[in-house]
């Protein structure tokens, strides 16, 4: 595989580089392509066999990542026969950068729309972090589209509102307080080691490889991706007291009526695991929780091959693949 940033001219600590969206398109076992979905145009990576007919899995990133964070499930689910679509959210990576709708009902109406353009009915979506939120409110918000979920690293969002302070390490209470603030949370992500930081700090101890860390840390330096990344925080915390916030929650506070596999790293330093588990008065009997040891909040990464024995564990009870 390539480097992930080959607009870089120097490695050093905090080194400015010339990025665009193609940036982002880092080779390997997938191919990429772009999407028409709810007015924008979307970047995914796809692998698995191109048929409408095999189980599709829609894979969500979380904050501060972009497709990319995917790469070992991609594979893993691709050579089990399973179609795959890492998916740069709105905002994110070689995804369009619109100025509003980073709220999670149009980033679930993006999913929706991407899960049509594809040329099927219904998928598996699974996200990690921010994506969790959006899984997690998908089989209530765009419900024809969704056969079942996954959540990694994140609780479920009424559950989280429940805990308040609970719901995040004081470590991460506090970034996401300073990401409320305008502009300066935009300027840390682009010009300082922000995200290698919040990659450490928030995982198990040891996980970070310097390849990964310069590229998440060149993506955040595509053109309005950070602003985009922090709108979509910003609104999980403004939206709280508006209509639109109490409306998103309300729809969620009923079972979700489909398949839920949760996972969660036993060392997550954002999301603590001892409060991750949802209750059962918000999901079905379809639910299933499964604590990874040794790891932190970037699981699929930090325990790429615990995660994706699981996924296709669960993927062979809720979305089989015919012989």
């Amino acid at each position: 595989m390539p480097p992930a940033h080959p607009a870089s001219t120097e490695r050093g600590r905090f080194a400015r580089v010339s990025v665009d969206s193609t940036t982002v398109l880092i080779e390997g076992p997938w191919r990429h392509q772009f999407v028409p979905a709810n007015g924008a145009r979307f970047h995914v990576a796809v692998a698995g066999p191109d048929d409408r007919d095999v189980p599709l899995v829609v894979l969500l990133h979380g904050f501060p990542e972009f497709w990319w964070a995917w790469r070992h499930q991609i594979v893993t689910l691709a050579d089990a026969g399973y179609r795959v679509a890492a998916m740069d959210l709105r905002g994110t990576g070689a995804s369009d950068k619109p100025p509003i709708g980073y709220d999670v009902p149009t980033l679930c109406r993006d999913v929706a729309g991407l899960v049509r353009s594809l040329g099927v009915d219904r998928a598996v979506i699974v996200g990690h972090g921010v994506g969790g939120s959006v899984a997690w409110a998908m089989p209530s918000l765009e419900p024809m589209v969704t056969a079942a979920v996954g959540s990694i690293a994140m609780p479920h969002p009424v559950h989280a509102r429940a805990l308040g302070r609970a719901a995040l390490t004081p470590t991460a209470l506090r970034h996401l307080m300073y990401f409320q603030l305008p502009t300066l949370p935009e300027r840390s992500m682009t010009r300082t080691d922000l995200v290698p930081r919040l990659l450490r700090e928030w995982g198990a101890d040891g996980w970070l490889t310097a390849d990964a860390a310069e590229t998440y840390r060149v993506a955040a330096q595509v053109p309005f991706a950070a602003h985009s990344a922090m709108e979509r925080l910003r609104w999980l915390v403004r939206s709280t007291p508006r209509t639109d916030g109490r409306r998103y929650l309300a729809r969620l506070r009923t079972p979700v009526p489909v398949p839920v596999l949760q996972v969660h790293g036993a060392e997550d330093r954002c999301r603590p695991a001892a409060t991750a588990p949802a209750p059962a008065s918000l999901v079905g009997s379809g639910y299933r929780f499964e604590l990874v040891p040794g790891a932190g909040h970037f699981v699929p990464e930090e325990a790429a091959d615990a995660v994706g024995a699981i996924l296709l564990d669960w993927l062979a009870d809720v979305a089989p693949l015919t012989a």
